[in-house]
């Protein structure tokens, strides 16, 4: 009797909990003011997100956006990410919310990314925290802007990766890996002072790449998975932070009146007295993550690009020959001469465009929010899809197709255009992300010429982009 009672209570329990667990699911549609945007909500639990989340082309929308598009229009809604959400691929609603931060929408990644970043991170802090470290990081991007330490460093790290192709051993390499070296060590010395060559330099590098691993796989924090490892790496890399900290407030007692005219980021960062010690410690690792991948990935989609379009090759060798010309021997580029890169400015941007690096945000309606026929309810999870608007050809003529010379008379702050996001959240660093890559550009251009090994090569969203094979080139000097 006892024992047909126990199994009664767990079928009980189980029917219940399927139950509970399908009303969850699908009470929120019935549970709103208004007109919710067409739309399937899939399967109890996960919904759609498989479907959402399968890898494809990042220079394509993917088959789930454009069957969707076709059956619901540009506006529908899902169940995603455990959330009841609205989808936006379209470019008026998508510049509605990224300009209604903290006011009708704001910023909601799901909760494994904050195990992993940290609870004070800038990428998934909201309200007055977010503001006041965004504040923060526009000033210290301002004040490294001015110093011309801070182009002469981008410039030489540039050329020493270049120069060390030159070797016999060199003549076939993974780009994607050079990139991403590249980015470190500027991203390294300009955040915490330190040399390719430097011991913590290393610690930090392999620790990092497991962090970044780890930020785009499943959240199972289970001893040796990768969300695991990213967790822990992410606690040996702020302890290395702390350490460095430590180290130069040691070593370096000046005023800070006097290190905010003459210090690098990390003392700037240290005279800082609104910020805890943790979010010091978060606001490192922001800047390293935003510096280290976003960065490389853009100058991976620009050679990707440039290789298939010859004419763009040539085009930028007349430009960067010019401004070379104009310069004494073995003398730094300067903000003149990044302004004067025109035709590379069209370049960049169109490979954001096509590239999509960034396919899209988490953002969570705070209030019901009524647009155009149709209203968003409080507490859903709202998806603009950048990828839909960039390749939208209603939008952009021959819109899957590099162009860079669209750029000559489209302009770049249009809302059909956000590869940075929009509004207060905004990248505080893009313009730095692009001097990088222009200043690579400037010195591979006229020093290499290069062919794609892979002809199949491309660039795959997973959400996150990687090319599948590292984009391989063959290289050899003009």
């Amino acid at each position: 009797m006892a024992e047909t009672f126990c199994i009664a209570f767990v079928v009980v329990g189980l029917v219940g909990f399927v139950l509970g667990s399908i009303l969850y699911h699908f009470l929120p549609l019935f549970l709103h003011f208004g007109t919710l945007p067409k739309g399937n909500f899939g399967w109890p639990f996960l919904g759609e997100t498989l479907s959402f989340l399968k890898p494809h082309s990042s220079t394509s929308t993917g088959p789930f956006i454009q069957d969707h598009i076709s059956r619901y229009g540009k506006v529908f809604k899902s169940h995603l990410f455990f959330s009841p959400t609205v989808v936006s691929c379209d470019e008026e609603l998508n510049y509605y919310i990224l300009q209604n931060e903290d006011r009708l929408f704001q910023c909601s990644y799901p909760k494994p990314i904050h195990g992993i970043l940290g609870k004070r991170s800038m990428l998934v802090a909201v309200g007055d925290t977010h503001k006041r470290l965004r504040s923060m990081a526009l000033s210290l991007v301002t004040t490294m802007k001015s110093k011309p330490e801070f182009l002469n460093d981008i410039e030489t790290n540039a050329t020493q990766i270049l120069d060390s192709w030159k070797d016999d051993h060199k003549k076939l390499i993974i780009f994607c890996e050079e990139a991403r070296k590249y980015t470190f060590n500027v991203i390294v010395k300009q955040v915490l002072g330190l040399t390719p060559e430097e011991p913590h330099t290393k610690e930090i590098l392999k620790d990092f790449l497991t962090f970044m691993k780890g930020l785009i796989s499943l959240p199972l924090n289970i001893p040796g998975t990768p969300y695991s490892k990213a967790v822990q790496a992410r606690y040996r890399i702020s302890s290395t932070v702390k350490a460095i900290i430590e180290e130069r407030r040691r070593r370096n007692a000046q005023d800070c009146s006097k290190k905010m005219l003459q210090g690098d980021f990390l003392e700037l960062l240290l005279c800082n007295d609104t910020l805890s010690e943790d979010e010091k410690v978060s606001f490192v690792l922001d800047s390293l993550l935003g510096g280290y991948e976003t960065t490389s990935l853009l100058l991976a989609m620009v050679l990707f690009f440039i290789t298939q379009t010859p004419s763009a090759v040539d085009q930028l060798k007349v430009e960067h020959e010019k401004i070379r010309s104009m310069k004494k021997a073995k003398e730094f580029l300067n903000w003149d001469d990044y302004r004067n890169m025109e035709f590379t400015q069209c370049v960049m941007n169109e490979a954001l465009r096509c590239g999509n690096i960034v396919k899209f945000v988490h953002r969570k309606a705070i209030k019901d929010v009524k647009f155009r026929d149709y209203t968003i309810p409080s507490g859903w999870k709202v998806l603009p899809v950048f990828t839909a608007v960039h390749l939208d050809p209603s939008l952009h003529t021959k819109a899957l197709q590099f162009n860079p010379w669209r750029w000559q008379t489209q302009d770049q702050t249009c809302k059909k255009f956000t590869p940075f996001g929009g509004g207060s959240r905004c990248c505080p660093g893009f313009e730095l992300a692009k001097l990088e890559v222009a200043f690579f550009i400037h010195h591979l251009i006229q020093t290499y010429r290069w062919k794609v090994e892979d002809d199949d090569e491309q660039p795959m969203a997973h959400p996150y982009v990687e090319f599948q094979r590292g984009l391989k080139l063959s290289v050899e000097c003009c």
